[in-house]
């Protein structure tokens, strides 16, 4: 079965037939869980005996907390929604591609409230400027023509997830996606006119069925968003600078004052963003604050799509059990310390000092 919802104390799970509340292991904790996992349940007791492998995990990290925060499990499609007003922000999309990208689910923008404005269409363009091949959706949530817009990415086993701000339409696209009846629709909020925020609706993570035969996970609006442990995410979403950094004279150029840099060069060339490099800086320099340093280079493994090929697995310690993949037979415990201290993301190597990359 599924994870449903996580609360403060208890579980809810998704049994295709209805949801019933998940007993936890000794020693358990709800935090150990996100939303989506698929989970092995002992039927007298209803306990959680087993989490199985996720194949994507989406976690933040938050300035209160010692470890990330777990926002959902197994997507294979990340709708990163915002609107076609004040909240429209590149730097704030740029974190969450970064996040999906390491998480190895398949970012999607989109834009709401495509009918509030004369013309959507200036929107989709710079917002397909941030990454190759990303996918950009113009809609209006409301609209029954919504979840036909969506429909490439919800079909029969398919999981999304809905990440954004507060007030651009998250909940309203989801009643729609799961063609949602007036009693079991999830509430919606308006915004406030002088600067389009929202106001909090929808307060824990939850699990739906799509009236396509897919998943749906929504999640509450983030106010912050930072970035901790995404070097891969960060290379796939910045590719033409990364792409551009093996012709710099410095292994260790920072793109930011030494000579023969040609990250700069193209931006003088026209051909790189000024802007676009000044996001990167920043977003490069707060991951490396934020991300912990790795003592053991063996313990360090890559993650995110750029590591297994289009999809991220997170893997355990744990046996595998006859029947399921790599299934868990530890306790939570130990899966908590394992996430901690065993995985990593890779940072780009760089040089002890200033080594030329090449003679010039």
């Amino acid at each position: 079965m599924r994870i449903a919802g996580v609360h403060r104390s208890r579980l809810m799970a998704e049994t295709g037939s209805g949801q019933i509340r998940l007993g936890l292991p000794a020693q358990g904790n709800t935090s150990d869980f996100a939303v989506g996992d698929w989970v092995l349940m002992d039927p007298a007791t209803r306990i959680a005996v087993r989490r199985l492998d996720r194949t994507t995990v989406l976690r933040r990290r938050t300035e209160s907390a010692r470890i990330p925060q777990l926002i959902a499990a197994n997507v294979d499609t990340l709708f990163i929604v915002t609107s076609c007003n004040d909240d429209f922000n590149l730097a704030r999309l740029e974190r969450y591609l970064a996040l999906a990208n390491e998480a190895g689910t398949n970012p999607v923008i989109v834009l709401t409230k495509t009918d509030q404005v004369a013309d959507p269409t200036p929107y989709r363009a710079e917002a397909g400027t941030l990454q190759r091949d990303l996918a950009v959706v113009l809609l209006n949530a409301k609209a029954p023509d919504a979840a036909a817009a969506l429909a490439p990415w919800c079909g029969p086993g398919q999981t999304v997830a809905l990440v954004g701000s507060s007030g651009v339409g998250k909940s309203t696209l989801l009643n729609t996606l799961a063609d949602k009846t007036p009693e079991t629709a999830q509430a919606t909020g308006s915004i406030r006119e002088d600067d389009a925020k929202g106001r909090h609706t929808t307060t824990s993570r939850s699990l739906h069925a799509i009236a396509g035969g897919g998943w749906v996970i929504d999640t509450p609006g983030m106010r912050t968003l930072h970035v901790s442990d995404v070097a891969a995410g960060l290379d796939m979403l910045f590719a033409e600078i990364t792409e551009l950094a093996p012709n710099c004279r410095f292994r260790d150029c920072t793109h930011a004052h030494e000579p023969g840099c040609a990250v700069r060069a193209a931006v003088t060339a026209g051909d790189l963003s000024a802007a676009r490099l000044d996001r990167w800086r920043k977003l490069d320099a707060e991951n490396r604050a934020n991300t912990p340093v790795n003592p053991d280079p063996a313990a360090t493994r890559p993650r995110g799509r750029a590591a297994s090929g289009g999809k991220a697995v997170e893997s355990s310690l744990w046996p595998a059990v006859p029947g399921k993949t790599r299934a868990a037979t530890l306790n939570w415990p130990f899966l908590l310390a394992v996430e901690l201290h065993g995985q990593g993301s890779p940072s780009r190597q760089t040089a002890v000092g200033r080594v030329p990359a090449k003679l010039t």
